[in-house]
Order: structure tokens, then C-alpha cells, then sequence
């Protein structure tokens, strides 16, 4: 049987193909036709040069890890037209058969599955298992498959938590109620632990760092989660001359490759990725801050303590929870 199948059904893929099963030959194919050493090769991929060499002296009699096959479907999912239609000759001339290639310039896209969390309601987008490009030098790291909610945490939502617990509500709110005009705005003034104790009620968790940059960035290391052009106009930063924070669903324009909002600016965001004692990342940017420090792959953090104005959280989940929760 080929190793090779069509993605039609992919949302995004327009005919290009995916390899079901990476063999020696699969990868020799891609490295020639990114013209690139077998030391760059393995250097993006993530492994060592000898890994590479064994796999393609062992042609199609060896089996690559599932790890080492979603690093290279991440690979060839990022690569230029060019390198695809290179690797489609080369891959034939091995001896595997790649189905037609889609339009040029139509490269593979994440698919955009959403369901909606039973817990509090809220939207959450799937983020593929699979390799990205982490932090500003861009090292492959691989992650499983996770949901991550669409939208930050808002106000509202925030409103139903403190409702059924009891918790302490936000210190802008008067007596103890949000303002009708904010209730879509991201909430804020809440510490990491009030954004623990929320994904707790809700039965889910804060993302890591990295969960949280793939979300974002996708997976062809895109600077921004809108591409790599730093347009300020896509998001509430400082330059934007807001002044405050804004509907959570605002940025259409700024949605990430998974369909997730507001991942550049508006509020920082909790991370569950410590960086010291006491203290955890932050993502996002915010609306007080200038545009560079909206880029995704830029370091923030701060003291599990600190609460202010410009700071607020969002949710993940692991895919195999949601599926189970939602029937899926």
C-alpha cells in the first residue's frame, strides 16, 4: 500500500499530500528537495544527523517514531510550493506515489475543529499534535493535541464562576458586579492563583508556555498569529490608543492559524510554566504595552501575587478529555 494519501478532507489542504507512514525514502525525498544538508536537515527536525543518516540507509525497512513523523508532517507542511513539487518527483523516482498537487501556493493549513466545553460553556479550538517552532530561536519542540479556549476568559464568564463558588470577585467590579459594558472584555485584576482556581471549577487547566505559543504561532513558526507582518492594527496594544481593554472577539482580522482570538495583545495572559519561585509566565502583550512585546515568542513573567489591570487568563485541555467529555 502507498505511504502517501491525499488530504482533500482536511480543511485547508487543497490536494496537497501527507505521508501516512515516513520511511527512509520519505525522508531522503524531502531533505533533497529542501536542499538541504543532512546536518541542516536533522537541526530543523529536531534529531541528530546520525538518526537522519540511519533512516535513509534503512530505506522503507525501517519505522520512524511517532515524534519523528509529526516532525516531519510539520515540516512538510510549512514548506514553499517549489519544495513540494520537487518532493513529489523525487519521492516518485523512489518509488512512492504522491496523488495531484492542489494549486500552487496553497499550502497545508492546521484544521479548524471547535466544540464547545460543557463545563462553562465556552468555545475551544483543537491545536494538533504535532511539532512548532518555539521561543525567538525557533527550536522544534513537540506537543499532543490540545483544546484551547477561543476566547479569553471574559468577564462574564468570570461572573458564573464566582456565582457557584463564592470567589472573591475582581476589585474593579462594583459590589461585587461586573458593569454591563465590560461583560465580553477579557477579565483582569485576577492573580495566577484566581486563574488556577477557575480552570479548576471548570475542569480544565492553564496552558504551558509552549501550548499556549503553538496556539498563536501555528505551526510554520509564524511571527505573529495573523503571519509575519507586525500590523498593529490586528490587535489592542498600546499604539492602538485604546486605552483599555476591548470585546475578547474584536481582532477578527488577528485570529491565529487555529481560529484563537486576542493571542497578541489586549490583556497578558496566565501561563502554567513556572520560571521561578513563586513566580509563571505571561503571554499576550496587553493593551498598556507596546506592540513588540505582543510577539508570541517573547518572555514575560511575574509574581503568582501580582494582579492589575492589564492582565488576565484563558483555558486549555487535553484532547483526549474534551473527546470524552463531548462524546467526540
Amino acid at each position: 500500500m502507498d505511504r502517501l494519501a491525499s488530504t482533500d478532507s482536511v480543511t485547508g489542504s487543497r490536494g496537497l499530500a501527507t505521508v501516512e507512514q515516513w520511511s527512509g525514502l520519505e525522508v531522503r525525498a524531502l531533505r533533497e528537495a529542501s536542499r538541504m544538508s543532512t546536518a541542516e536537515f536533522a537541526a530543523r527536525l529536531g534529531v541528530s544527523d546520525r538518526m537522519v543518516s540511519k533512516w535513509e540507509q534503512r530505506k522503507d525497512t525501517i519505522k520512524l517514531r511517532p515524534v519523528n513523523q509529526a516532525a516531519l508532517d510539520t515540516f512538510l507542511a510549512g514548506c514553499a510550493p517549489d519544495i513540494h513539487e520537487r518532493f513529489a518527483s523525487l519521492a516518485s523516482s523512489l518509488g512512492t506515489v504522491l496523488p495531484a498537487q492542489g494549486a500552487a501556493g496553497q499550502g497545508l493549513q492546521p484544521t479548524q475543529d471547535q466544540v464547545r466545553h460543557p463545563s462553562d460553556g465556552k468555545k475551544m479550538a483543537l491545536v494538533e499534535a504535532g511539532t512548532f517552532l518555539s521561543g525567538e530561536q525557533n527550536k522544534p519542540i513537540w506537543l499532543p493535541a490540545f483544546y484551547m479556549d477561543v476566547y479569553p476568559v471574559t468577564n462574564n464568564d468570570y461572573a458564573r464562576f464566582v456565582t457557584a463558588t463564592g470567589h472573591q470577585p475582581p476589585q474593579h467590579w462594583r459590589r461585587g458586579r461586573c458593569p454591563e459594558s465590560i461583560l465580553d472584555h477579557p477579565v483582569v485584576f485576577v492573580t495566577w492563583h484566581d486563574a488556577a482556581a477557575y480552570a479548576s471549577w471548570a475542569g480544565k487547566e492553564l496552558p504551558s508556555a509552549q501550548q499556549w505559543e503553538k496556539a498563536a504561532r501555528g505551526t510554520r513558526g509564524n511571527t505573529y498569529p495573523w503571519g509575519n507582518q507586525p500590523t498593529p492594527a490586528k490587535c489592542n496594544s498600546r499604539e492602538s490608543g485604546i486605552g483599555s481593554t476591548t470585546p475578547a472577539s474584536r481582532y477578527h482580522s488577528g485570529v491565529s492559524p487555529y481560529g484563537v482570538y486576542d493571542l497578541c495583545g489586549n490583556t497578558w495572559e496566565w501561563c502554567a510554566t513556572r520560571s521561578g519561585p513563586g513566580r509563571y509566565e505571561l503571554k499576550a502583550g496587553a493593551w498598556t504595552s507596546p506592540f513588540s512585546r505582543a510577539t508570541p515568542a517573547v518572555f514575560n513573567d511575574a509574581a503568582a501575587e501580582m494582579l492589575d489591570d492589564d492582565t488576565g487568563f484563558r483555558c486549555c485541555v487535553a484532547e483526549a478529555t474534551v473527546r470524552a467529555l463531548v462524546g467526540g
